[in-house]
């Protein structure tokens, strides 16, 4: 009883104060403030409210959430635990490759040498890379 009398107040105390905002002409605050009015006698109705005042003074309740909070962390940390798993055995076979395995033995450098024409790439590696950029350079009228 002494719940639904203070959600009662709390819902009548937002719809005044959603009145004095419309007649400030600002009807979409007001009809947004008169939603979130009307939510405690909802929630009163419903049996929400009592629901959520019986567990706060149970502490089988309190020893529930502790329970889930345990299998939260432990579900957690076995993914974690999982994961590290995995970082081990993928980069022993990473590490013996320099550059992706994609690519030709001769052109496994960094892009940086082989534009320079340091690298085994030779003059033909280079002629194809600066023909693209003359194409685009003369299509655009450069």
């Amino acid at each position: 009883m002494l719940i639904g009398t203070a959600c009662t107040l709390l819902t009548a105390a937002g719809l005044g104060i959603s009145v004095l905002v419309a007649r400030r002409r600002r009807y979409a605050a007001a009809l947004r403030l008169a939603a979130i009015s009307l939510l405690p006698v909802g929630l009163a109705m419903t049996g929400v409210v009592r629901f959520v005042v019986n567990m706060t003074f149970n502490p089988v309740a309190w020893a529930g959430f502790g329970v889930l909070g345990l299998a939260v962390v432990l579900f957690l940390s076995g993914r974690l635990a999982e994961g590290k798993g995995r970082g081990r055995d993928a980069a022993p076979a990473s590490a013996g490759s320099a550059a992706p395995a994609g690519l030709p033995r001769g052109r496994r450098t960094s892009g940086r040498k082989a534009v320079g024409g340091a690298t085994g790439g030779g003059a033909a590696g280079t002629g194809d890379d600066f023909s693209d950029i003359e194409a685009i350079l003369k299509k655009h009228g450069i």
